[in-house]
């Protein structure tokens, strides 16, 4: 596991809004059971109403989907899906949506 790998969801009851999870923790933390994820989520699912630095808008698999960072987590690692791509190439948006979460600024 690597930060900013991109996971399928694999719960049925949310995947269908959020087909992938985005790994942002550290790889000096992978000894943890956990990961800190964040949702990424089809565009439509926003209505349009997105905030550019709240919610980057990356693409997985050739589609394009919104990364949430409000909603970001803490899940066990086994209940990640199939790994399918890495996201380090937009690390300076991720941080900066993530930092706006944490500090506001």
């Amino acid at each position: 596991m690597a930060q900013f790998d991109v996971y399928r969801n694999a719960n049925p009851g949310s995947k269908s809004r959020v087909p992938y999870l985005l790994d942002i923790q550290s790889d000096l933390l992978d000894m943890l059971s956990t990961r800190v994820v964040v949702p990424l989520c089809k565009p439509e699912v926003l209505n349009g109403k997105l905030a550019e630095r709240l919610n980057p808008v990356l693409e997985v698999e050739g589609r394009k989907f919104v990364l949430l960072a409000p909603e970001l987590a803490g899940v066990s690692r086994k209940v990640l899906g199939d790994c399918v791509g890495n996201l380090s190439k937009h690390r300076q948006a991720i941080i900066a949506a993530i930092d706006l979460v944490i500090t506001g600024i």
